[in-house]
């Protein structure tokens, strides 16, 4: 069996109820190992989900006020709850970037969409910039039918300052990689305070997709979340 082109909309559309967006998707070639789907048989095909912006941040909010206020990893519970609703309606697995074992979500990422990683290890986008995710994706037992995907432009190959390299304090990315110990002590620390209530001065600093930068209070609860408070 094929999805035609008008059930994939359809899942697009159920997405938007909650502000989430198809990411693009792939299929498996017939020589590849692909994980299991919902009956347990191998996936055919991959449909990515995610964000542009923060625009699940009310709907999330929304459910976040009904909650316990002890919940753990809560975008991850909201996630997986509405991506999981969609995939039971429409016959598919839903999977999340953090379940164990990992899924290889960057390499489908770049799959789906043809991107590249920043220099922050954040996939590029030609028009969110680095303000974007993957929240989950649903694996299907049946053939999807996809347009063909092209690698999309890369702004980091243009960009010459590299300002994403030189705004943080404690020089936590570089071309060696991501200083975490170093990045989580200073998000922490006395001095951690700009970081803390704005988001990563490094991920602030590119220049592309601003108009899709997360608002303070979102990019101050990841961090949280980050930091372990």
């Amino acid at each position: 069996m094929t999805f035609s082109r008008d059930a994939v909309e359809e899942i697009a559309a159920a997405l938007a109820a909650n502000g989430l967006i198809l990411r693009g998707g792939f299929s498996f070639g017939d020589d590849e190992v692909a994980p299991a789907g919902p009956s347990g048989a191998p996936t055919r095909s991959v449909l990515l989900v995610g964000q542009a912006g923060a625009a699940p941040w009310p709907h999330f909010q929304r459910w976040l006020e009904r909650q316990a206020r002890d919940i753990a990893n809560p975008l991850d519970s909201w996630s997986r709850e509405v991506i999981g609703a969609v995939a039971q309606e429409f016959g598919a697995r839903a999977v999340s970037p953090s379940d164990r074992p990992y899924l290889p979500f960057q390499q489908w990422a770049m799959r789906a969409e043809g991107l590249k990683p920043s220099p922050l290890g954040i996939l590029m986008h030609p028009t969110y910039g680095l303000w974007h995710a993957y929240r989950g994706a649903l694996l299907f037992e049946d053939e999807l039918s996809l347009p063909e995907v092209h690698e999309a432009i890369h702004h980091c190959d243009t960009c010459v300052e590299k300002p994403c390299l030189k705004s943080c304090p404690v020089d936590a990315y570089s071309t060696e990689g991501f200083a975490y110990q170093a990045c989580l002590a200073h998000v922490r620390g006395a001095d951690g305070k700009a970081c803390r209530n704005g988001g990563c001065l490094d991920r602030n600093a590119c220049p592309y997709g601003a108009e899709y930068r997360y608002a303070a209070d979102v990019q101050a609860f990841h961090m949280a979340a980050f930091a372990g408070a």
